[in-house]
């Protein structure tokens, strides 16, 4: 059917002239643009909502005066965090209710660049899951470490113009945009008819003005109400961020008003396969939102409209003529669980099961990735003239971190020593992409292990190797045991390696099931409150794989060294001259 009798038919059906695929019958629609919910029924064909009302249909499905809400949306999310592919996690959260995801394959094209987006572009092809594509802007996200790949801007034109594109990526460096760097301009120029994400936590004044004059529109790194309504106040959509490590959502809400939700936005960023299968997706914020107090409509208009209407995605997000029928079926606003799930009219989740299959991709061009130097026990020595250093002082459930200055132990040799209780660990960076070998050596404070190591190919956003231990023999067994295993987690204690999870995609994927990797996850992480003494409030492989990130305050580790995020510079960890 060409598309002037494809509009031609659909005219009729909505008419009422002839008989439509289906109708769900006697349900109460949730409306996103009035605010209100109306009892009635709804006519759906060939994917596409027809009509409200009465209608005849060849099939009925009566929902018994059940909520009909909009498909839910994910506006910002790097699927690479749930460590599976694309398809396995349609498998899981759709049945939650989502049914879009605004993605920025940042992850993996660290890892392969073109190749790793367009494996993830092939990947999310024929699974009942729109995959929007967001290109990532900044590959490495800084200067100031090793990435398996770099994306130039004539390497991102190309993409720009893929089907599923439409912007972007988040704009991480965002002293190149304020200090209007060649670099980052060359790539903003490719998107000005496209929206671009940004990445601006703190950024304020005439700095925040510059970050923006350009076009970037939205921002999920906001931590402090203020600086939420500020970026409102400018003209930003701000998503609303509840991942696994970072958690803004509570904070946040305490500054979404009936007179600025509309800009508002829910979004996981990166969240991990278990809080994804037992805590929930987009639907665990809605339930979140809800419970402190935004009005069932509002949250769900957040987590619907308001992020369609700013990626420009015409189609979805609301219930009316013309809209995709990718519809949730709920029994209660208030509690919020899908019963229910149709994708462009198909019934694909139903009691939180999938009702569909997934096929594994080809995985021939993103295997293999880890190229790790032999690492010795001296590459792991941090040699000290003085006691006085700088410190990674982790902050719980966040992804920013303080510089602290600690007094440490020194051996004989004039090297750094662990001493508990004193909570001041080793932490490594090495660069595994093959191409330098480079370690960045530091301390970390409040990580809380003793007694042995962590190590793993998933560290943001390069994905060089970071390992944490208290002992170099536990971090080199950590160490060797990634090589072997081409990529993943590994835990070492008591001198021999306790658990791993391999991830061969990238190094930071699995080819398993999510239901599997969660499983292991578990597991390593008993292995790590048991073993290692780590407090049950801590992920810890969430956590150390944020803290290699150079563009999330205040001090990083990357394979080149320690960073100051702040001044976006590097720092000694020897403080030389004590005031």
């Amino acid at each position: 059917m060409n598309p002037k009798e494809k509009m031609k038919k659909r005219i009729h059906l909505a008419a009422g002239h002839d008989p439509v695929e289906l109708v769900l019958k006697n349900c109460r629609v949730v409306n996103v643009f009035n605010h209100q919910i109306v009892t009635t029924n709804v006519a759906i064909d060939s994917g596409k909502i027809i009509g409200l009302g009465d209608y005849a249909a060849r099939r009925e499905i009566d929902l018994g005066g059940r909520y009909l809400v909009p498909g839910l949306i994910d506006s910002h999310v790097h699927i690479e965090s749930s460590q599976v592919t694309p398809g396995e996690m349609a498998r899981v959260v759709v049945p939650k209710g989502t049914t879009t995801l605004v993605a920025d394959p940042h992850e993996i094209a660290n890892v392969l660049g073109t190749p790793g987006i367009e494996f993830m572009i092939e990947a999310s092809k024929n699974i009942p899951l729109n995959v929007f594509f967001m290109i990532p802007s900044c590959v490495p996200a800084t200067e100031f470490e090793h990435s398996g790949a770099s994306l130039k801007a004539e390497d991102i034109a190309p993409l720009l113009a893929r089907d599923k594109v439409i912007g972007l990526g988040e704009m991480m460096d965002y002293p190149g945009v304020v200090s209007a760097s060649d670099t980052v301009v060359d790539k903003m120029l490719l998107a000005e008819k496209h929206l671009i994400d940004g990445h601006s936590p703190g950024l304020s004044g005439k700095d925040l003005n510059a970050y923006i004059i350009n076009g970037i529109r939205t921002d999920h790194e906001c931590a402090t109400v203020e600086e939420m309504t500020e970026k409102l106040g400018l003209g930003m959509y701000i998503a609303l961020r509840e991942g696994s490590a970072a958690r803004d959502l509570e904070q946040l809400l305490k500054g979404v008003t009936p007179e600025n939700q509309r800009r508002c936005t829910l979004c996981t960023d990166d969240k991990n396969p278990h809080d994804v299968i037992h805590e929930g997706h987009i639907d665990h914020s809605v339930r979140k939102a809800i419970a402190m107090g935004i009005p069932p409509i509002s949250a769900i208009q957040m987590a619907t409209i308001n992020t369609a209407e700013c990626y420009h995605l015409r189609d979805i997000g609301a219930i009316a003529p013309g809209y995709d029928a990718d519809l949730v079926v709920v029994e209660d606003l208030m509690d919020f669980r899908a019963e229910r799930v149709f994708k462009k009219g198909v019934l694909v989740g139903e009691g939180g099961r999938a009702l569909f299959d997934i096929d594994l991709p080809d995985l021939s061009q993103v295997t293999d990735t880890v190229k790790l130097r032999d690492i010795t026990l001296k590459d792991l020595e941090i040699p000290l003239e003085k006691d006085i250093v700088r410190v990674i002082r982790m902050t719980p459930n966040s992804l920013v971190t303080e510089m602290v200055t600690r007094k440490v132990s020194v051996d004989e040799n004039h090297c750094f020593r662990v001493e508990h209780p004193i909570d001041i660990l080793k932490l490594a960076v090495i660069e595994r992409h093959g191409h330098h070998g480079t370690i960045g050596l530091g301390l970390i404070e409040n990580f809380r292990l003793r007694g042995g190591a962590i190590a793993t190919t998933i560290a943001h956003d390069s994905h060089n190797l970071i390992v944490v231990g208290d002992n170099d023999h536990d971090m080199l067994l950590a160490i060797d045991a990634i090589k072997k295993i081409k990529g993943g987690i590994a835990l070492a204690a008591g001198g021999r390696v306790q658990g791993t999870l391999p991830l061969t995609i990238g190094g930071i994927l699995s080819e398993r099931s999510m239901d599997e990797v969660s499983q292991k996850l578990l597991e390593l992480k008993a292995i790590a409150h048991r073993e290692l003494g780590i407090p049950e409030g801590i992920d810890p492989f969430m956590t150390l794989s944020f803290m290699a990130l150079p563009v999330i305050p205040e001090l990083k580790l990357t394979d080149q060294g320690l960073f100051n995020v702040t001044d976006f510079t590097f720092v000694d960890l020897e403080i030389k001259e004590v005031p």
